[in-house]
């Protein structure tokens, strides 16, 4: 049975049995730049989240999440359309766009009769319209309370509730003068650890809780109108945090996030799935739940049946997941418009990255960028990179500093169980040859399989960057 055929059987039952005023609500909560662990729920004893938690303990908590991309156009993108981030053009690069001959779940579900709508951050940077969408991809935008106060009640919606924390910048110093005590706060096996870098971890954690409450609030709109229990709510974010080898890598600390999902008429509470998932599952799952059949195209697969049943053996045969990445910022020398691409697939134990062009510098150059970030451009601004910079010659800082902006061979192998924080590259050790060969076999048949351009012929290179800050700093340094 096709997966077209699939959704519309479903679709054909959901309709026989129910009216359009009884499909759920959808709340997509997604937050920027928040990764995994950083929630209470997974045992993080500075995370100030309670509605994240409160979400997971009243549903169902999902251990081990990954975006498609950690970069946040490509993650949006792929997100959206419920399809792997390479498959989607231009929309496969940061401040891009996307072509609206890809399905996407929040014009699916208003064509077939939900009230939609979004607030703050959703979709992109870039320019959503370049491509041929005459709206908003997400819908008109409007705060959640307004949304929801002047809806029609009569038709189900889904609300794309965005965010730009934890985004840097940070104001430095907000966490320790909220009460965060740094000295609680894990730092990873690839940082030194210094008093400015649980700084401004404490920063992060502090915009993190800013977030949580934003979700809080309207949770408790919801539960005030009755409607709570009727509304599929997912929590997650679109992808790690804004901080060196974490957003933009491909290691767990850049392409893991949180993510529990709520849906009291058809989620038990209590659950937990220790199983691979991907955010391109969410569009399928949104589908499915709204009885609107899933497209064909969409690399993604509904986690309804993993999570509304008794047993959970409908799970999805997953005992790996594929994500990857191409431009983030054009951060090599200038005026270079390259980006770093490179795949990876990640098992129970293992983790294995393919970078396609290992003399490209994977955070950027030193100086020089085509980007006016200029220095590690692919790496956010704030004091842990500004202190690994400062500190870079000194010996025992320097070998923190090369994991995070030194050049990375083309393939990476990891431990992942004896080495969580992923800092050991075992690919070049004999002992483990088998395991390069069968991961890269694995990954490259998924890859072909999904209609991946890489490793040849890929033209994510040529795509515009489309940023007008970039095209004013280029003319101002006569390109």
């Amino acid at each position: 049975m096709t997966t077209r055929l699939a959704g519309l059987l479903l679709a054909l039952v959901l309709s026989s049995a129910t009216t359009a005023a009884d499909r759920p609500n959808i709340l997509f909560c997604l937050a920027d730049d928040w990764g995994w662990p950083h929630a209470a729920a997974y045992a993080d004893e500075t995370a100030e989240t309670p509605a994240f938690d409160r979400i997971a303990s009243e549903g169902v908590l999902f251990q081990r999440a990954y975006v498609s991309s950690p970069s946040c156009t490509p993650s949006r993108n792929s997100i959206l359309t419920g399809q792997q981030f390479y498959r989607l053009d231009e929309g496969a690069n940061l401040h891009s766009s996307l072509d609206p001959r890809h399905p996407n779940f929040m014009f699916l579900l208003r064509d077939a009769g939900y009230q939609i709508g979004h607030w703050r951050k959703v979709w992109g940077p870039g320019d959503p319209l370049a491509l041929g969408y005459k709206k908003h991809p997400c819908g008109p935008p409007k705060s959640f309370a307004k949304f929801f106060r002047e809806r029609d009640k009569s038709k189900p919606f889904c609300f794309w509730f965005g965010t730009a924390d934890p985004h840097r910048p940070y104001e430095k110093g907000a966490g320790i003068k909220s009460g965060i005590d740094p000295a609680k706060i894990r730092v990873p096996d690839f940082y030194p650890d210094t008093p400015e870098i649980r700084s401004d971890l404490a920063d992060y954690y502090f915009e993190v809780a800013r977030w949580d409450r934003d979700v809080a609030a309207a949770m408790q709109q919801l539960e005030e109108a009755g409607e709570l229990e009727n509304t599929l709510i997912v929590i997650t974010g679109d992808h790690g945090m804004p901080f060196p080898r974490c957003k933009g890598n491909l290691y767990d600390w850049g392409s893991r996030v949180p993510l529990a999902m709520r849906w009291g008429a058809r989620i038990e509470p209590g659950q937990v799935v220790d199983d691979f998932v991907s955010l391109t599952d969410l569009a399928p799952t949104f589908l499915e739940a709204a009885g609107v059949a899933v497209p064909d195209e969409m690399t993604g697969r509904s986690l309804l049946p993993m999570v509304t049943s008794e047993t959970q053996s409908a799970e999805q045969d997953r005992d790996f997941v594929v994500y990857g990445r191409e431009r983030h910022t054009p951060a090599q020398a200038m005026p270079s418009m390259d980006g770093y691409p490179s795949r990876a697939i990640r098992t129970d134990r293992w983790l294995l990255i393919q970078n396609f062009e290992p003399d490209r510098w994977p955070t950027g150059v030193a100086s020089g960028a085509t980007h006016p970030i200029d220095k590690f451009a692919d790496t956010d601004d704030g004091p842990t990179k500004q202190f690994f910079i400062e500190h870079q010659n000194d010996p025992q800082i320097a070998p923190f500093f090369e994991l995070s902006f030194g050049k990375r061979p083309a393939v990476e192998l990891y431990d992942c169980q004896a080495d969580p924080d992923q800092v050991k590259n075992l690919a070049s050790d004999p002992a483990h040859a088998a395991t390069v060969a069968e991961l890269r076999t694995k990954l490259m048949e998924y890859l072909e399989q999904t209609g991946d351009p890489r490793p040849e012929n890929a033209p994510f290179d040529e795509y515009p960057y489309r940023a007008k800050y970039l095209e004013t700093y280029l003319k101002e340094h006569g390109h």
